[in-house]
């Protein structure tokens, strides 16, 4: 991977982690992950020398690679712990996943995009991150592989999904974009079998999280 990742890559990726922990972004293994991964490689060719911005750019089926913050700080939100067991809900482009799976969590990802599906798995299979990836409709998580220990949406839900709800492992953390037009980032702590404990952090924007699969 020498070759498509540059010192020049990683000297930008430092300046971004630098600039990441001024935003507040405190957790060192975020910051570590962030720091290993090359990004460019997550974006369309055109954007390479956008990689190492704090923004959001677009990828392919008209979504985006989040910003780096916005993955550092949901990340941060999650409080991983090594071997964690995490569903993230929107593979996407598969850069919040190299982050999760560089900070030693067994991820399970699933995505309703066909096209982002098959690319984001072949690179990361590529790049050497080994994670479960499953083509399927967010909304209902995957009951098979529950409880999960963290739960992450990467997309705006207008509602937090009762079948996700029901994945979370007591004790468990999720993180979600909570609202339709906007949203705000929601951590919810599951306390017992039926209580909930939630915490709004602030507004955020996301691609809206949709319904079904598309095969196209």
């Amino acid at each position: 991977m020498e070759q498509f990742d540059s010192f020049r890559h990683k000297g930008m990726r430092k300046r971004l982690v630098n600039e990441l922990a001024s935003k507040g972004i405190n957790d060192v293994n975020v910051l570590n992950a962030i720091g290993n991964i090359p990004r460019h490689l997550f974006l369309e060719s055109s954007f390479v020398s956008f990689a190492y911005q704090d923004k959001a750019f677009p990828i392919a089926a008209g979504q985006t690679i989040s910003q780096p913050y916005t993955v550092a700080y949901q990340s941060q939100l999650l409080e991983i712990k090594s071997d964690d067991k995490v569903l993230e809900v929107g593979t996407g482009s598969g850069y919040q996943a190299a982050v999760l799976i560089e900070m030693g969590v067994k991820l399970f990802s699933i995505e309703r995009q066909k096209e982002l599906y098959q690319r984001s798995t072949k690179l990361l299979s590529n790049l050497g991150y080994k994670g479960r990836f499953y083509l399927g409709d967010g909304y209902k998580g995957l009951p098979t592989y529950a409880p999960f220990d963290k739960i992450i949406i990467t997309a705006g839900a207008p509602f937090v999904p009762e079948d996700l709800l029901i994945q979370l492992k007591i004790g468990g953390i999720m993180v979600i974009p909570l609202g339709d037009k906007e949203q705000v980032m929601t951590r919810i702590k599951r306390i017992s079998q039926n209580d909930f404990e939630q915490e709004q952090l602030g507004a955020c924007s996301f691609v809206p999280m949709l319904k079904g699969v598309v095969n196209n």
